[in-house]
């Protein structure tokens, strides 16, 4: 954005903090605004003429109101000249006043959505997070329950590993959950026995993925004698499926049992698929439920 420092260099400390901050200002950047000021504020060529329109001493009290909120930093549009009061100004309150040769437009398009990103709700889930027929899926279970070893048969199978262990979820729209992996676990998969594995060197750059969407959790249960004959009979029927709500957003739950024999890589790309057709609107369960029920209809009484 060459943003550059013009005043206020003391207060290079001011940090931007999401829910506080939030609560005591509608924006996080915005236009010059003194009655509701933002946490970042641009001053255009508009707003600079707003101020040169005033007297001296109507000048002298808006530029004390607009530092007195404590803004993150003031930034001056189009390289304009800054005013010498407002300089001075920053540097008697330790306001960070920029400049930057962009429009005003520009830099609050940029700014709100990189701002937005990093000051969303974040939160970290164990589990193995995984792009499965292009469908973000998370791969939850206790320990010991087979998700590294699921997750490595699947990247066998061409689908792509996001994290391993630990994913980090942020909020970057009211129904939309964005998964990524920290950093320092990038392209690594721990199995039991074989440690940990670069999967990006093992089989190549398309294996991984920086980021998905968060579309559905498959929980792995292990199953114990005598499970499967509590299992409910509707829930046999139309699989276990439930829902999760991370930041207020419902995701889709599937629980898969857990025993020796079962292809669990083959259930997870079926579970995906069947997902995907009841986003489209076609659930398998409910089409049989209503042919059978058309079907009796047509059977003649007893």
């Amino acid at each position: 954005m060459a943003l550059r420092w013009v005043s206020g260099m003391r207060g290079e400390t001011r940090v931007l903090e999401p829910g506080v901050a939030r609560k005591r200002r509608p924006s996080l950047i915005g236009y010059l605004n003194v009655i509701y000021p933002n946490n970042i504020q641009i001053i255009g060529s508009e707003e600079l003429s707003f101020l040169d329109g005033l007297d001296s001493r109507q000048r002298w009290e808006v530029l004390h109101k607009i530092v007195a909120h404590q803004p993150a930093a003031l930034i001056i549009t189009k390289d304009q000249p800054i005013p010498s009061d407002l300089r001075d100004v920053a540097d008697e309150t330790d306001t960070p006043l920029w400049s930057s040769e962009k429009r005003g437009h520009e830099l609050l398009t940029y700014l709100q959505y990189h701002l937005a990103r990093q000051l969303a709700a974040k939160t970290t889930l164990h589990g193995v997070f995984l792009e499965v027929f292009s469908i973000g899926v998370l791969i939850t279970g206790d320990a010991g329950s087979g998700k590294s070893e699921l997750a490595l048969e699947l990247i066998t199978r061409g689908h792509r590993l996001v994290a391993d262990d630990a994913t980090e979820f942020t909020l970057i729209a009211p129904d939309l959950i964005d998964g990524a992996c920290p950093e320092l676990l990038q392209d690594l998969l721990e199995v039991r026995g074989l440690g940990v594995l670069n999967i990006r060197q093992m089989f190549g750059h398309m294996s991984v993925k920086a980021s998905k969407y968060l579309r559905l959790i498959i929980h792995l249960k292990p199953l114990r004698e005598g499970d499967e004959n509590d299992a409910d009979a509707m829930t046999r029927f139309t699989g276990d499926v439930g829902q999760r709500e991370i930041f207020d957003v419902v995701i889709p739950l599937i629980t898969l049992p857990v025993a020796s024999g079962r292809n669990l890589a083959v259930l997870v790309e079926a579970a995906v698929r069947n997902h995907a057709l009841k986003s489209q609107g076609i659930d398998p369960a409910q089409s049989f439920i209503d042919r059978q029920a058309c079907h009796l209809r047509r059977l003649p009484p007893w």
